[in-house]
């Protein structure tokens, strides 16, 4: 994974603030992503760190604070946040496929009417996103035909049909059985190593320290520790990341 350090970022969040009624979700949260940096948000339920990947978006709105993606602030009121999700592919913990959809239907359905491609040409890109996620032959199945792994890799592959610039999973393999877990990491392990920008909140501690270039710890709505994988793991700062690992590793 080859990684521009002084490269400008490509999301930069500050002072990100998040109330719930008196309840503060995030509190302050600061947070920049360089193109083609896999980023890794871990940490207790509860804690924020869905909030954080659901603000990049705007699919929550923060309280305070600022979130540029991309050279555009898309907390400004004036932005149009549906021209900068156009870059920003999302994979959520459900699949939110089309049950009435073949896989093809549901992968060339947002590039004809978001990207305006012909029928043909997003036919071409989706065949080209199942064979890049390993399941070319269920182009003409329906869901429910499906595993849960399947369906997720369809998700992932939808996302990429539309050529984001960021990538955007919100816990993709916790509506998972444990069988169905390594084929949805291994697609997201090969986009890591192929440079695509990354922001993943996930509980699962091995493709982290496999394809994070750099992990986050959130706890009570705070980063409290972040770094490499490595470090973070073998020589964690503060004490609640300790504890953190001490209940996911005892588990």
């Amino acid at each position: 994974m080859s990684l521009d350090r002084l490269a400008p970022p490509i999301i930069e969040v500050r002072s990100l603030t998040k109330r719930f009624g008196s309840f503060y979700a995030l509190k302050g949260v600061d947070l920049t992503v360089r193109p083609g940096e896999v980023v890794v948000i871990v940490g207790p339920s509860g804690s924020g760190k869905s909030t954080i990947l659901r603000s990049l978006n705007l699919l929550e709105t923060p309280t305070s604070g600022s979130v540029v993606v991309d050279g555009v602030e898309i907390t400004d009121p004036g932005c149009d946040i549906d021209e900068v999700r156009t870059e920003i592919g999302m994979v959520f913990q459900q699949f939110n496929l089309f049950p009435h959809l073949t896989v093809l239907d549901n992968i060339t359905l947002a590039q004809r009417k978001v990207r305006n491609r012909s029928r043909d040409d997003a036919r071409e890109m989706a065949v080209r996103q199942l064979e890049r996620v390993g399941i070319p032959e269920k182009a003409d199945s329906y869901p429910r035909q499906l595993s849960g792994g399947q369906q997720q890799r369809v998700a992932i592959a939808r996302s990429l049909a539309m050529e984001p610039k960021i990538m955007l999973f919100d816990e993709p393999t916790s509506a998972l059985d444990p069988e169905m877990i390594k084929e949805v990491l291994d697609v997201m392990l090969e986009l890591a190593r192929e440079g695509m920008t990354m922001v993943v909140v996930t509980h699962e501690m091995g493709f982290a320290r496999a394809a994070a270039d750099r992990m986050i710890i959130i706890d009570e709505g705070e980063i409290v520790e972040e770094g490499e994988p490595e470090q973070v793991f073998l020589h964690p700062n503060h004490p609640r990341t300790r504890a953190f690992f001490d209940k996911i590793i005892t588990h």
